[in-house]
């Protein structure tokens, strides 16, 4: 192996390490950096993806990187995406234009801490109506969410993503309770699970269901884990901030059973708030603004489903009506996707979110703290069968997308 495949190889290396630390699904990856080395005429390589890690062999070259996990950017991608259509074997790229590229897509700065915070704020507001809250639990948890997105960007960004998701849902609750004991909220457990949305694994839970679906099955298993602990620890950050304020209040608050907003709860009130809490995150997972309205309308698109299904027509249990609002999700992303010419992932991430059982997480961990362990169990099983139907959903989608490209193929 000459010089510049020994280079070439290399580069295809870096443009995974990019896409792994952003977001990227295992399948991205290896296709991507599989494109460089062939575009170069490099033959007999081997790329073995991990979710933090990346194996590189060839004639002569071997490399093997650890990935630490680290905040998505999912704007980085989708140029690293753009960058690997525009290489082809006909004419390839010069490499030293292609170091300089890449290099420049890692170094490209994030969003404005401005823009992450209003993001934060914009989600966790929309997504307490979507779990029921009113118009007035809303405008406090957009209070909150402006608090909590300040400790995320300047406080938990320097910290371990252990004590970060911890901390995280501590602050979360203090800040809910505290809004509701001067009379800024009405119903608390709709306005905590709002805000610890903000703190959702959404990128490892998502791509760990989409890596399971393609048989990548250790990567997805060890994202699932991860973000099963990030879910650990934004719970227990919760019931911590039930008990401090129980102590102080003597007494820990006593929860009632799940209130909807009677309100909010119509459709013409919810589909606005999908949309809206959807490109809130997408502003957090860093995606190009110009796809903030698509990634709105995929979320909007798969509560519409849902909330068809579970709310109005009352033809399925939320979990059944999970599994079609996650079909929903990932065939839109699908489609926008090639509309849009930018990976699948930059929609389903964001769409998936108001699928996502939060409530779940919630109402298990208040349970537990309470000692209502028949309900803990209940409501716990309940989430983990939410999260199941989900993972059908995007599994089915993924399948059929694959079988229609084969066909065209």
């Amino acid at each position: 192996m000459d010089t510049q495949q020994e280079k070439a190889l290399q580069l295809a290396t870096d443009a995974g390490h990019i896409l792994l630390e952003n977001g990227a699904e295992i399948n991205r990856v290896e296709d991507t950096m599989q494109h460089i080395a062939s575009a170069y005429g490099i033959e007999g390589e081997s790329f073995y993806v991990l979710s933090n890690g990346i194996i590189s062999t060839g004639e002569h070259f071997a490399r093997a990187e650890f990935i630490p996990i680290r905040g998505t950017q999912l704007s980085r991608v989708v140029e690293v995406n753009q960058l690997s259509r525009e290489i082809n074997a006909a004419a390839p790229m010069p490499l030293d234009e292609l170091e300089c590229r890449l290099r420049s897509i890692r170094q490209s700065p994030s969003k404005p801490w401005w823009e992450l915070v209003v993001g934060i704020a914009l989600g966790v507001s929309s997504f307490s109506i979507l779990f029921g809250g009113s118009f007035v639990d809303a405008g406090a948890t957009f209070a909150a969410g402006l608090l909590l997105g300040l400790f995320m960007t300047f406080v938990g960004s320097r910290m371990s993503r252990i004590f970060s998701n911890l901390l995280g849902g501590l602050v979360g609750g203090l800040l809910c309770i505290l809004a509701v004991r001067i009379g800024l909220g009405q119903h608390l457990p709709n306005m905590i699970i709002g805000t610890i949305i903000a703190l959702v694994p959404g990128v490892p839970f998502t791509n760990g269901m989409r890596d399971l679906a393609n048989e990548h099955y250790l990567a997805g298993t060890t994202r699932l884990l991860d973000a099963f602990l990030a879910f650990l620890c934004i719970a227990l950050g919760v019931v911590v901030s039930l008990l401090a304020d129980g102590m102080l209040a003597g007494g820990m608050v006593q929860l009632g059973a799940p209130v909807a907003d009677a309100v909010t709860q119509h459709w013409y009130v919810q589909l606005p708030a999908a949309f809206i809490g959807t490109v809130g995150f997408a502003v957090l997972f860093g995606t190009p603004r110009r796809y903030y309205l698509t990634c709105g309308l995929t979320g909007m698109v798969g509560w519409a489903v849902y909330v068809m299904f579970s709310l109005y027509t009352g033809l399925l249990t939320a979990t059944g009506a999970a599994f079609f609002g996650a079909l929903a999700v990932a065939l839109t992303s699908t489609l926008l996707a090639v509309w849009r010419k930018c990976p699948t992932t930059v929609f389903l991430i964001c769409g998936i979110i108001p699928l996502v059982p939060g409530g779940g997480v919630f109402w298990t961990a208040y349970h537990l703290v309470a000692n209502h362990l028949r309900l803990a169990a209940t409501t716990g099983f309940s989430a983990i069968k939410v999260t199941i139907a989900i993972a059908g959903g995007i599994i089915i989608a993924a399948a059929l997308a694959s079988r229609l490209r084969k066909n065209k193929k």
